[in-house]
């Protein structure tokens, strides 16, 4: 058991139950975490336990039949206080330790078993419950790209109970369609195993007064990956023509007709 264990299980984690994923790890667009800090000949693996979570985790993708999306979830039902806690394989291990329980590979109980004495096991194999899409038959072709390259779009406000990639800061946002990727499998569905729902993924660039209000650089811009679900077109309505022409008076009908006879 990798020292980093004992660290992280006896903090103060906390059970949590909500059902909505507008959690702590939707950052983007946060501050207050300090500044980015490049290291310098940053290494694939800082400790030696790392590797091994990276393989298991790939492993357990075939034997227990988990897919990326699935995984990113098991991610963000993470406790928040272990989640902010935790480096980036610590999310992994949580994530991995959750989805072999919930399908039945391993058992909370054995989980427990292996851990040192004194460690707190209350946030071992807990996740958050959420709810996902219903399950819908998958399409055997994706539909046509609804948006091209130059189209005004906005994000839609949605605040889904379960795994979404749209995050909270571009919602209700107006951007323009940068490019069209093609086609992906949809991560809010295929996450909770409810279909592929194979749909065209956009790159769609938001000018960053848009996002962050008028202290925002005015020549910066952001671009973001967004699937077609969670775009609307933002294209302005032209004018309704009337249905009816507007009627003539009579008496310019009488000059008409008078006119018609010289």
């Amino acid at each position: 058991m990798p020292a980093f264990t004992k660290r992280l299980l006896t903090a103060a984690d906390v059970h949590h139950n909500s059902l909505r994923m507008n959690g702590v790890h939707d950052m983007g667009g946060m501050d207050g975490f300090g500044p980015v800090t490049p290291e310098q000949n940053e290494p694939v693996f800082h400790a030696e336990w790392e590797p091994r979570v990276f393989a298991l985790s790939n492993l357990a993708f075939g034997v227990a039949g988990i897919n990326i999306d699935e995984f990113r979830h098991a991610i963000e039902r993470l406790p928040p206080d272990r989640y902010l806690a935790s480096s980036y394989y610590e999310r992994w291990l949580g994530a991995l330790e959750t989805l072999l329980v919930e399908r039945g590979v391993i058992t909370r109980v054995e989980l427990i078993a292996k851990q040192p004495a004194g460690v707190d096991t209350s946030a071992i194999a807990r996740p958050a419950k959420t709810s996902g899409p219903a399950p819908a038959k998958d399409r055997l072709k994706a539909r046509r790209a609804r948006f091209v390259k130059g189209d005004r779009v906005r994000a839609r406000v949605i605040n889904p109970s379960g795994h979404t990639r749209l995050p909270r800061y571009v919602r209700g946002k107006r951007g323009v369609i940068l490019r069209d990727w093609g086609v992906f499998v949809f991560p809010d569905t295929n996450a909770h195993h409810a279909g592929t729902r194979p749909q065209h993924c956009y790159s769609v660039s938001f000018d960053a007064r848009e996002l962050w209000g008028k202290s925002a650089a005015s020549r910066e811009r952001l671009n973001i990956d967004l699937w077609e679900d969670y775009l609307e077109s933002d294209a302005p309505k032209s004018k309704p023509r009337s249905a009816k022409r507007k009627a003539r008076p009579q008496h310019a009908k009488r000059a008409s007709r008078s006119e018609k006879k010289r």
